[in-house]
């Protein structure tokens, strides 16, 4: 695949949707969805199981069609490619057939160096002349991917492209996905907070079929979660818990470890003030008290109850 030029930032958006509806008889999958994907960003939708985010990106790749609502594209559909959650191929043709004949499907010339080079980057270079049908769910899940970019897409949509991984895989996966970064527009779709995290600068958050939130990745993290503080303590920390509890200004405190505790509060002046004296109430052992840094987790949890 051959590196694009970076994209202008102040270019229109790739993909926008108006009102997007779509039901299945009194089943409501996506209700008055607007979403707009700026050109060369990696768009994250997430949203816990059911919350529509296979329907989205099925009637934006034109698999599905929407019951109301619009959807401008401004790209041509063979230039959109499409990674499902579980690739699926002819099992008796070749990681490098595949590859290939995905080439050749969106009506690029054939070419030996783009096939190797997909295969290359998705780490299935070792495994080019095997069937796939002997493949594992991980090795098709890079295959799917490196089909895709074979056919160098303008816009890459990606469903839970990491879900079958190990970690090394998810780690090659999600650095490639940041390379593309600024040259392909990537529509990212997973389950796993973490990922999204690092490499989106675009977050759409679904909720039953509803959009709770878009904008930058940043924005959603600074203006959206509960302030929260990190105490490490030596243990036991039992009654500790117990005591922050009862505290009026306390939220939720969570063990993350052994010996540390997330405070989630209701307002940071009050923490301040009543923090340090709670614990020393309490008998703690403090090692340490910090802000805690605003993950995609917990603005989740927030956003979606």
């Amino acid at each position: 695949m051959t590196p694009s030029a970076p994209i202008a930032s102040d270019a229109p958006p790739l993909v926008t949707t108006k009102g997007l509806g779509k039901d299945y008889g009194s089943v409501i999958a996506l209700a008055d969805v607007d979403i707009s994907v700026p050109r060369g960003s990696v768009y994250g939708v997430v949203g816990p199981n059911g919350a529509g985010k296979t329907t989205l990106l099925s009637i934006l790749v034109g698999i599905k069609e929407a019951t109301s609502g619009s959807v401008t594209l401004a790209v041509e559909r063979e230039r959109i490619a499409l990674v499902p959650d579980t690739p699926s191929f002819e099992p008796w043709l070749t990681a490098r057939e595949v590859v290939a004949l995905a080439r050749s499907l969106v009506g690029l010339a054939p070419s030996a160096e783009a096939v190797e080079h997909a295969l290359r980057l998705t780490g299935l270079a070792d495994a080019a002349d095997r069937a796939n049908g002997g493949f594992s769910r991980g090795m098709l899940q890079r295959l799917g991917l490196a089909a895709a970019m074979a056919g160098e897409p303008a816009l890459l949509v990606l469903d839970e492209p990491a879900a079958a991984l190990d970690p090394a895989g998810r780690r090659d996966v999600l650095d490639l996905v940041s390379d593309l970064s600024g040259a392909t527009t990537v529509l990212f779709s997973s389950h796993i907070l973490a990922d999204v995290q690092q490499v989106c600068d675009t977050i759409g958050i679904l909720r039953a079929g509803r959009l709770l939130f878009q904008g930058p990745t940043r924005d959603l993290l600074a203006g959206k979660a509960a302030p929260a503080f990190t105490v490490r303590l030596r243990p036991p920390v039992d009654g500790v818990v117990e005591a922050l509890e009862a505290a009026p200004w306390v939220h939720l405190v969570e063990r993350p470890g052994p010996d540390r505790l997330r405070v989630t509060v209701t307002s940071t002046d009050a923490a301040e003030r009543e923090l340090v004296r709670t614990l020393a109430d309490a008998g703690a052992s403090v090692v340490g008290i910090a802000p805690a840094e605003v993950d995609l987790e917990h603005v989740f949890l927030e956003l979606t109850g």
